[in-house]
């Protein structure tokens, strides 16, 4: 299982469809990826396990969310005002 995902990780080029998202714009994909990540990276902290898995969806929300949004909802988790939950 790892390996199959360090392998995807490793071929990544650009994000993969996902029907969830199937319209033009992806602001909703972005948004969804930035909060997976964070939350997957608290979960298996957590158990004290391995965060590579979440590398995934760190580099699809770091290609498609301008950096200016990802920055600012940096801050916003920081001060404790980002407006859902992780």
């Amino acid at each position: 299982m790892a390996e199959d995902i360090s392998r995807k990780i490793a071929e990544y080029k650009t994000a993969p469809f996902d029907a969830r998202f199937p319209n033009q714009n992806q602001t909703k994909h972005c948004y969804q990826n930035y909060l997976d990540f964070h939350r997957c990276e608290k979960s298996l902290n957590a158990k004290g396990k391995d965060v590579a898995p979440c590398q995934w969806y760190y580099r699809i929300y770091n290609s498609m969310c301008p950096s200016s949004w990802v920055e600012k909802w940096d801050e916003q988790r920081e001060a404790g005002t980002f407006p859902s939950k992780i």
